[in-house]
């Protein structure tokens, strides 16, 4: 029995832009064969089975799928897709232009624990006009270095911080006198709840 993969999902929703009336759609699954993908998607359909692995990273072949009905209606032909090693992503435009954002998207309402909501795509209904930027061109390149981001090591200044004793000429607050660590647990008074 084939596996699901985990699939990602975004929205955007618009009364006139059908641009901005869309679904991100995204199989999470690196290494999927080419020549074994099946997918189709209708206006209310869709459905997905590949096999995914690479043998030289260890990673064993298996059989992935999945399919269900979409909430409402998409319309396919005006729908992109895309695949590379990582995943397997689409961009689904959404047939009916209104300002909403569909509340699920799966037409039944039932627990699917391999859909997931796509958070580095998400923004809130009330948002979604303002200047987001979301790769569309489907162009990620080898992602690269990130800059500033080398290294993560400790913090400047702060080599090592072994040790991690107490502060030397910190005599304590001010006005605490007494708080020293020498506590006379003889005149020291205890509070039982059970009292």
């Amino acid at each position: 029995m084939p596996a699901h993969p985990e699939v990602l999902w975004a929205q955007r929703s618009s009364e006139t832009d059908e641009a901005k009336n869309i679904i991100y759609f995204t199989v999470n699954l690196p290494d999927i064969k080419e020549d074994t993908l099946e997918y189709s998607l209708t206006p209310t359909h869709i459905s997905f089975k590949a096999k995914a692995g690479n043998a030289a990273k260890g990673i064993d072949e298996k059989d992935y799928a999945f399919d269900f009905d979409l909430y409402d209606e998409v319309v396919p032909e005006q729908s992109s897709k895309r695949l590379n090693s990582r995943d397997f992503a689409l961009i689904l435009r959404k047939k009916e232009k209104k300002l909403e954002y569909w509340p699920r998207l799966t037409k039944d309402k039932i627990k699917t624990p391999f859909l997931k909501t796509d958070f580095s795509k998400w923004v809130d209904e009330d948002e979604q006009d303002g200047d987001v930027k979301i790769d569309e061109d489907f162009d990620m390149g080898g992602m690269g270095a990130m800059p500033g981001m080398g290294g993560m090591g400790g913090m400047p200044g702060m080599p090592g911080m072994g040790g991690m004793g107490g502060m030397p000429g910190m005599g304590g607050m001010p006005g605490m006198g007494g708080m020293g660590g020498d506590i006379d647990f003889e005149k020291a008074r205890f509070l039982h709840y059970d009292e």
